[in-house]
């Protein structure tokens, strides 16, 4: 959504959901990691920086809401990814203690 934001078009397709370069060693995964933070704050910026109007206008094109609409589908979207690794991690945890 951020590129959606600077006033470019909405790249986000299914079919790079897998799209994603491996993670082989500690370096890998915090560049990944800060790259994810950065995006947020990002998108965060963005966010607060619009107004009521623009919030409640539509997002692209009318068949995909408004830009609130899709800012708080993203927000619930990142609960449920959060969710799945909290469930993996306490998976991971609990064959640690056997």
């Amino acid at each position: 959504m951020n590129n959606v934001f600077k006033g470019g078009d909405l790249e986000i397709r299914d079919k790079y959901s897998f799209d994603i370069t491996p993670i082989e060693n500690e370096a890998d995964w915090q560049l990944l990691v800060n790259s994810l933070l950065s995006h947020a704050e990002k998108f965060i910026s963005y966010v607060k920086e619009m107004s009521d109007e623009q919030l409640h206008g539509p997002f692209i094109v009318e068949k995909y809401g408004t830009y609130l609409r899709n800012i708080e589908g993203v927000i619930e979207h990142s609960y449920y990814h959060l969710g799945q690794m909290v469930i993996i991690r306490k998976m991971i945890v609990s064959q640690g203690d056997k």
